[in-house]
């Protein structure tokens, strides 16, 4: 096999993502020819045969939906999950438990990007945060996180619902709070979609690199840095973390 569709959603997460991936291809000879759009076209895409890799599902739950007979996940890239977080690293907060009762200078209002809303809506029902005062304002995920960015930069105290891999975390600045009833949900994996087809004419000496690649959650948050902040292409990105210069050793 020379040539493959490969599809992923038009987030920087997944381009960072689909492009470490396109490099493992590209350096055994497969040219992949490039799908992008909205996860629910895509899906359907891959579901009709019309993509034969997507990058990347994370399993068991945020994409159990693109799960059909003939499509198969592959390797294991790395642990995403969603976190609820606090914008200040010596804050006395360190779970959600603890939120109900923080004082007035934590905003009330929590900027939620609209992929975690329903995350969002559970803790706040779980926790008590509904009745303690705190609402959620839904923006799509680029506007949320641009606001989440400036409250940093403004040293406002902030509640941060954040999927990580994501830039913000490379930069810093904020604490995870603890979820200790899971409100949130767990850690997923980052797998792979491969048509089943597709899968049985590759050469196995590259289903067992893709299988056995180790990316991170710190690796593809740096590389989103890379993309929206320093201005790199998803492939200068993908380039600099096989070099070793993503990341400071």
């Amino acid at each position: 096999m020379t040539s493959l569709t490969l599809a992923y959603p038009e987030t920087t997460v997944h381009e960072a993502t689909a492009a470490a991936i396109i490099r493992v291809l590209e350096a055994n000879d497969v040219e992949p020819d490039i799908v992008t759009g909205p996860k629910d076209v895509l899906t359907d895409m891959l579901k009709k045969g019309e993509v034969d890799f997507y990058v990347s599902a994370w399993l068991p739950d945020e994409d159990a939906g693109m799960l059909a007979p003939g499509i198969l996940p592959l390797g294991n890239l790395f642990r995403p999950a969603a976190h609820c977080c606090i914008s200040a690293e010596d804050t006395l907060l360190t779970s959600l438990d603890d939120v109900a009762q923080a004082g007035p200078e934590l905003s009330r209002t929590i900027i939620t990007p609209a992929s975690l809303r329903k995350h969002m809506e559970n803790m706040l029902q779980q926790y008590g945060l509904d009745t303690a005062g705190f609402s959620l304002k839904v923006l799509p995920d680029e506007e949320a996180l641009a606001e989440l960015n400036a409250a940093l930069k403004r040293e406002e105290l902030v509640l941060m619902p954040l999927f990580q891999p994501c830039f913000l975390f490379h930069i810093g600045g904020f604490r995870i709070l603890n979820d200790p009833k899971n409100a949130l949900g767990g850690e997923q994996d980052a797998r792979i979609l491969i048509r089943a087809e597709t899968k049985d004419e590759m050469e196995q000496d590259l289903l067992d690199e893709l299988d056995e690649l180790m990316l991170s959650a710190k690796i593809i948050s740096a590389m989103d840095y890379a993309m929206r902040v320093e201005g790199m292409t998803a492939d200068e990105a993908a380039e600099a973390w096989q070099r070793g210069k993503l990341l400071p050793r």
